[in-house]
């Protein structure tokens, strides 16, 4: 494979792990927006974009792989291989999180309504934001919209744990409302893993720009 070909290769490998950005984005955007409007078409429509986002991660696996097998690439190419074959299960993942999030909307559309006082809404707005900037990083190599996602994490873990703790509260003193809390814990739940996910993919966004290793850092066992 000629140089100029290995390129255009690479570059290939990045469209189509942007195309199913792409998807993936919009999954989670709609899941949040079915969860604030209660609308159940937004439900179907992340429902039925989930095989188009398995079939993609697929391919761009068998791809990553023969460019891996076939060319060999080094330095700076080979970390792009690397960190697009982690990111793209990654978003995967967060298009689980997406499905998640609808099947509880529609759970809690077949409940009597309830007024629960947890900020969904901000967790919502931030754990999309790190989404987006986390491929916004990688569209444009930049590490420094990479970190500035990893420290928005802290944000989304304390809106979760809040939100934890205010249904905890719910079930304990209005049990006839387990059910919606129930439900809108695990929405809850599924935000924090799609604030993770944007950090891991921030994570191997300055692996590949930097070659820096920064998983875990923040871990005790570091």
């Amino acid at each position: 494979m000629s140089r100029i070909n290995f390129q255009q290769k690479l570059g290939e490998l990045k469209e189509r792990l942007l195309v199913m950005a792409g998807l993936v984005e919009q999954g989670i955007q709609r899941s949040t927006e079915a969860y604030l409007s209660k609308d159940l078409q937004l439900c179907e429509l992340v429902l039925q974009s989930e095989p188009a986002i398995n079939r993609m991660e697929r391919e761009i696996d068998r791809f990553a792989l023969d460019l891996l097998a076939t060319e060999q690439p080094l330095a700076g190419d080979l970390r792009l291989v690397l960190a697009v074959i982690r990111i793209k299960s990654d978003l995967e993942r967060v298009g689980d999180q997406a499905v998640s999030i609808v099947s509880r909307v529609k759970e809690l559309a077949t409940l009597p309504s309830a007024e629960i006082p947890v900020d969904i809404p901000r967790l919502a707005k931030v754990s999309v934001a790190m989404i987006r900037n986390a491929l916004q990083a990688f569209l444009v190599g930049d590490a420094a919209l990479a970190q500035s996602v990893l420290m928005a994490d802290d944000e989304v873990d304390d809106l979760n744990r809040q939100t934890f703790s205010t249904l905890a509260t719910v079930i304990q003193e209005q049990p006839h409302l387990t059910p919606q809390a129930f439900n809108t814990l695990v929405i809850s739940r599924s935000l924090e893993r799609v604030g993770d996910h944007a950090t891991n993919i921030a994570e191997d966004v300055i692996f590949w720009v930097h070659g820096d290793d920064v998983r875990h850092q923040g871990s005790p066992s570091a």
